[in-house]
Protein backbone atom coordinates (compact mmCIF):
# COMPACT_ATOMS: atom_id res chain seq x y z
CA UNK A 1 0.00 0.00 0.00
CA UNK A 2 1.62 3.75 -1.09
CA UNK A 3 0.40 5.83 1.87
CA UNK A 4 0.15 9.67 0.93
CA UNK A 5 -0.61 11.82 4.12
CA UNK A 6 0.90 10.91 7.49
CA UNK A 7 -1.39 12.47 11.32
CA UNK A 8 1.17 12.31 14.09
CA UNK A 9 -0.20 12.94 17.53
CA UNK A 10 1.77 15.44 19.91
CA UNK A 11 2.11 14.38 23.50
CA UNK A 12 2.92 11.08 24.25
CA UNK A 13 3.95 10.24 20.59
CA UNK A 14 6.00 12.54 18.73
CA UNK A 15 7.24 14.29 22.20
CA UNK A 16 9.15 11.29 24.65
CA UNK A 17 8.43 11.96 27.85
CA UNK A 18 10.72 14.93 28.58
CA UNK A 19 8.58 16.50 25.89
CA UNK A 20 11.20 16.59 23.49
CA UNK A 21 11.47 15.40 20.21
CA UNK A 22 14.14 12.55 19.60
CA UNK A 23 16.84 13.28 17.32
CA UNK A 24 16.03 10.06 15.15
CA UNK A 25 12.14 10.87 15.58
CA UNK A 26 12.69 14.68 13.73
CA UNK A 27 15.37 13.47 11.21
CA UNK A 28 12.73 11.19 10.40
CA UNK A 29 9.46 13.15 10.07
CA UNK A 30 11.81 15.43 7.83
CA UNK A 31 12.84 12.70 5.63
CA UNK A 32 8.94 12.11 4.95
CA UNK A 33 7.63 15.18 4.70
CA UNK A 34 9.02 15.76 1.46
CA UNK A 35 7.10 13.08 0.06
CA UNK A 36 3.66 13.97 1.47
CA UNK A 37 1.58 16.27 3.92
CA UNK A 38 2.37 15.35 7.79
CA UNK A 39 -0.07 16.97 9.96
CA UNK A 40 -0.08 17.58 13.53
CA UNK A 41 -3.05 16.57 15.10
CA UNK A 42 -3.29 17.91 18.90
CA UNK A 43 -5.54 18.40 21.81
CA UNK A 44 -3.27 21.54 22.11
CA UNK A 45 -3.91 25.36 21.34
CA UNK A 46 -2.06 26.79 18.13
CA UNK A 47 0.59 28.32 20.05
CA UNK A 48 1.13 24.83 21.30
CA UNK A 49 2.03 23.52 17.64
CA UNK A 50 3.79 25.76 16.08
CA UNK A 51 7.13 25.36 17.42
CA UNK A 52 6.66 21.73 17.05
CA UNK A 53 5.86 22.62 13.49
CA UNK A 54 8.85 25.30 12.67
CA UNK A 55 11.57 22.26 14.30
CA UNK A 56 10.05 19.85 12.00
CA UNK A 57 10.55 21.85 8.63
CA UNK A 58 6.66 21.39 8.28
CA UNK A 59 4.36 23.89 6.17
CA UNK A 60 1.14 22.25 5.94
CA UNK A 61 -1.97 22.83 7.98
CA UNK A 62 -2.50 21.83 11.85
CA UNK A 63 -5.75 20.07 13.66
CA UNK A 64 -5.55 21.69 17.43
CA UNK A 65 -7.86 21.29 19.84
CA UNK A 66 -8.24 17.68 19.40
CA UNK A 67 -10.04 18.49 15.56
CA UNK A 68 -11.78 21.53 17.02
CA UNK A 69 -10.05 24.32 15.43
CA UNK A 70 -8.28 23.53 11.61
CA UNK A 71 -5.27 26.54 10.10
CA UNK A 72 -4.30 26.01 6.79
CA UNK A 73 -0.39 26.66 5.93
CA UNK A 74 -1.32 30.39 6.25
CA UNK A 75 -3.14 30.08 9.36
CA UNK A 76 -6.49 31.27 7.76
CA UNK A 77 -9.40 29.39 10.25
CA UNK A 78 -10.86 26.49 7.93
CA UNK A 79 -12.60 24.80 10.90
CA UNK A 80 -14.21 25.97 14.06
CA UNK A 81 -16.13 24.41 16.59
CA UNK A 82 -16.36 25.72 19.85
CA UNK A 83 -18.86 24.84 23.14
CA UNK A 84 -21.33 27.41 24.00
CA UNK A 85 -21.53 30.02 26.18
CA UNK A 86 -23.85 28.93 28.00
CA UNK A 87 -22.91 25.72 28.64
CA UNK A 88 -19.20 27.09 29.57
CA UNK A 89 -21.16 28.75 32.14
CA UNK A 90 -22.73 25.78 33.65
CA UNK A 91 -19.74 23.94 33.73
CA UNK A 92 -18.39 26.95 35.13
CA UNK A 93 -20.56 27.01 37.72
CA UNK A 94 -21.01 23.56 39.25
CA UNK A 95 -17.33 22.88 38.99
CA UNK A 96 -15.11 25.49 39.28
CA UNK A 97 -14.14 24.87 42.79
CA UNK A 98 -14.12 21.44 42.63
CA UNK A 99 -10.58 21.42 39.95
CA UNK A 100 -8.81 23.93 38.31
CA UNK A 101 -10.40 25.11 34.89
CA UNK A 102 -8.64 26.59 31.54
CA UNK A 103 -10.58 27.66 28.90
CA UNK A 104 -9.12 27.83 25.12
CA UNK A 105 -10.80 30.15 22.45
CA UNK A 106 -8.83 30.74 19.09
CA UNK A 107 -4.86 30.63 19.87
CA UNK A 108 -5.90 32.13 23.75
CA UNK A 109 -5.50 29.93 27.13
CA UNK A 110 -7.55 31.83 29.87
CA UNK A 111 -7.15 30.97 33.76
CA UNK A 112 -8.93 32.44 36.78
CA UNK A 113 -6.08 32.09 38.76
CA UNK A 114 -2.45 30.85 38.55
CA UNK A 115 -2.52 27.87 41.00
CA UNK A 116 -0.48 25.08 40.68
CA UNK A 117 -1.89 23.13 37.89
CA UNK A 118 -1.50 26.58 35.80
CA UNK A 119 1.96 26.76 36.67
CA UNK A 120 2.74 23.10 35.39
CA UNK A 121 0.66 23.27 32.17
CA UNK A 122 3.00 26.37 31.38
CA UNK A 123 5.97 24.23 32.19
CA UNK A 124 4.66 21.65 29.78
CA UNK A 125 3.56 23.58 26.82
CA UNK A 126 5.69 26.84 27.35
CA UNK A 127 3.04 28.99 26.68
CA UNK A 128 1.61 31.68 29.11
CA UNK A 129 -2.06 32.21 29.98
CA UNK A 130 -3.98 35.06 30.05
CA UNK A 131 -5.53 35.26 33.42
CA UNK A 132 -9.52 37.00 33.40
CA UNK A 133 -12.68 37.15 35.35
CA UNK A 134 -14.71 34.42 33.79
CA UNK A 135 -17.76 35.98 34.37
CA UNK A 136 -17.01 38.61 32.53
CA UNK A 137 -15.42 36.25 29.45
CA UNK A 138 -18.25 34.73 29.38
CA UNK A 139 -20.72 37.39 29.14
CA UNK A 140 -18.81 39.06 26.48
CA UNK A 141 -19.19 35.80 24.50
CA UNK A 142 -23.15 36.02 24.85
CA UNK A 143 -22.44 39.59 23.43
CA UNK A 144 -20.74 38.40 20.66
CA UNK A 145 -21.88 34.69 19.95
CA UNK A 146 -18.51 33.48 21.13
CA UNK A 147 -17.62 30.26 23.05
CA UNK A 148 -15.04 28.28 23.82
CA UNK A 149 -12.47 25.58 21.67
CA UNK A 150 -11.77 23.16 24.74
CA UNK A 151 -12.25 23.54 28.51
CA UNK A 152 -9.46 21.73 30.17
CA UNK A 153 -10.27 20.61 33.77
CA UNK A 154 -6.81 19.70 36.02
CA UNK A 155 -6.92 18.46 39.35
CA UNK A 156 -6.52 15.55 42.20
CA UNK A 157 -7.18 11.91 40.11
CA UNK A 158 -9.61 11.44 42.87
CA UNK A 159 -11.56 14.68 42.08
CA UNK A 160 -11.52 13.53 38.49
CA UNK A 161 -12.82 10.70 38.32
CA UNK A 162 -15.65 12.27 40.45
CA UNK A 163 -15.63 15.12 37.84
CA UNK A 164 -15.94 12.88 34.88
CA UNK A 165 -19.22 11.05 36.98
CA UNK A 166 -20.64 13.99 37.59
CA UNK A 167 -21.03 15.50 33.83
CA UNK A 168 -21.87 11.95 32.87
CA UNK A 169 -25.42 12.54 34.93
CA UNK A 170 -25.90 16.27 33.55
CA UNK A 171 -28.77 17.27 31.99
CA UNK A 172 -29.19 16.17 28.73
CA UNK A 173 -29.03 19.65 27.07
CA UNK A 174 -25.72 19.11 28.11
CA UNK A 175 -24.57 16.09 27.62
CA UNK A 176 -26.11 16.11 24.15
CA UNK A 177 -23.49 18.98 23.09
CA UNK A 178 -19.80 17.91 24.53
CA UNK A 179 -17.89 15.30 24.79
CA UNK A 180 -15.08 14.49 27.36
CA UNK A 181 -12.44 12.46 27.90
CA UNK A 182 -9.64 12.04 30.45
CA UNK A 183 -6.25 12.65 28.98
CA UNK A 184 -4.12 12.20 32.10
CA UNK A 185 -5.28 10.82 35.12
CA UNK A 186 -5.30 14.36 36.35
CA UNK A 187 -6.43 15.72 33.08
CA UNK A 188 -10.58 16.33 32.35
CA UNK A 189 -10.66 18.05 28.31
CA UNK A 190 -14.14 19.03 27.02
CA UNK A 191 -15.45 20.08 23.63
CA UNK A 192 -17.94 20.17 21.21
CA UNK A 193 -19.76 16.85 20.67
CA UNK A 194 -19.16 16.86 16.90
CA UNK A 195 -15.49 17.63 17.49
CA UNK A 196 -12.96 14.72 17.04
CA UNK A 197 -9.59 14.10 15.04
CA UNK A 198 -11.21 11.74 12.68
CA UNK A 199 -13.26 14.04 11.08
CA UNK A 200 -10.45 17.14 10.93
CA UNK A 201 -8.24 14.24 9.38
CA UNK A 202 -11.21 13.59 6.97
CA UNK A 203 -11.65 17.28 5.95
CA UNK A 204 -7.75 17.99 5.64
CA UNK A 205 -7.52 14.78 3.50
CA UNK A 206 -9.98 15.97 1.20
CA UNK A 207 -8.28 18.95 0.52
CA UNK A 208 -5.07 16.88 -0.25
CA UNK A 209 -7.21 14.53 -2.52
CA UNK A 210 -5.88 11.43 -0.12
CA UNK A 211 -8.61 8.40 0.30
CA UNK A 212 -8.80 7.29 3.78
CA UNK A 213 -6.74 3.88 3.06
CA UNK A 214 -3.95 6.23 2.39
CA UNK A 215 -3.63 7.70 5.55
CA UNK A 216 -1.56 6.50 8.46
CA UNK A 217 -2.00 7.55 12.18
CA UNK A 218 0.18 7.67 15.09
CA UNK A 219 -1.33 8.00 18.67
CA UNK A 220 -1.14 6.98 22.23
CA UNK A 221 -4.26 7.95 24.45
CA UNK A 222 -8.16 7.70 24.17
CA UNK A 223 -8.94 11.11 21.97
CA UNK A 224 -6.80 9.20 19.41
CA UNK A 225 -8.66 6.34 19.30
CA UNK A 226 -11.07 7.56 16.60
CA UNK A 227 -8.38 8.75 14.21
CA UNK A 228 -7.03 5.68 14.66
CA UNK A 229 -9.83 3.57 13.43
CA UNK A 230 -10.64 6.23 10.54
CA UNK A 231 -7.32 5.95 9.19
CA UNK A 232 -5.74 2.77 6.45
CA UNK A 233 -3.02 2.40 8.61
CA UNK A 234 -4.04 3.37 12.63
CA UNK A 235 -1.21 2.73 14.95
CA UNK A 236 -1.18 3.09 18.69
CA UNK A 237 2.11 3.70 20.52
CA UNK A 238 3.90 1.01 22.70
CA UNK A 239 2.99 3.29 25.63
CA UNK A 240 -0.61 3.80 25.13
CA UNK A 241 -3.27 1.74 26.87
CA UNK A 242 -4.52 -1.20 26.29
CA UNK A 243 -7.86 0.01 24.89
CA UNK A 244 -6.30 1.62 22.52
CA UNK A 245 -4.01 -0.74 21.38
CA UNK A 246 -6.60 -2.88 20.83
CA UNK A 247 -8.40 -0.66 18.56
CA UNK A 248 -5.19 -0.28 16.60
CA UNK A 249 -4.01 -1.78 13.01
CA UNK A 250 -0.33 -2.15 14.48
CA UNK A 251 1.58 -1.33 17.83
CA UNK A 252 5.07 0.56 17.37
CA UNK A 253 7.67 0.74 20.20
CA UNK A 254 7.12 3.74 22.75
CA UNK A 255 7.48 7.35 22.40
CA UNK A 256 10.74 7.20 24.47
CA UNK A 257 11.91 4.27 21.66
CA UNK A 258 10.98 6.00 18.54
CA UNK A 259 7.80 4.65 17.92
CA UNK A 260 7.11 7.31 15.21
CA UNK A 261 10.48 6.92 13.38
CA UNK A 262 9.88 3.01 13.46
CA UNK A 263 6.72 3.20 11.40
CA UNK A 264 8.13 5.92 8.67
CA UNK A 265 10.94 3.68 7.76
CA UNK A 266 9.06 0.73 7.84
CA UNK A 267 6.22 2.00 5.19
CA UNK A 268 8.39 5.26 3.64
CA UNK A 269 12.13 3.66 3.23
Amino acid sequence: MSYKMLCLDIDGTLLNSNHKISSKTREAVRLVSGRIPVILVSARMPAGIFPYQKELGLNKAVISYSGALILDEQRNVLLNKTISSSVVELIYDNFMGQVHLSIYCNNDWYIENKDCWARQEKEITGLTPLEVNYTKLIDSWYRNSGGANKLLCMGEKEDITVLYHQLQKMTARVTASIAFYRSKPSYLEIMDKAVSKAAAIEKLAASYGVERNEIIAIGDNYNDLNMIEYAGLGVAMGNAPEPVKEQADEITSSNDNDGVARIIYKYFN
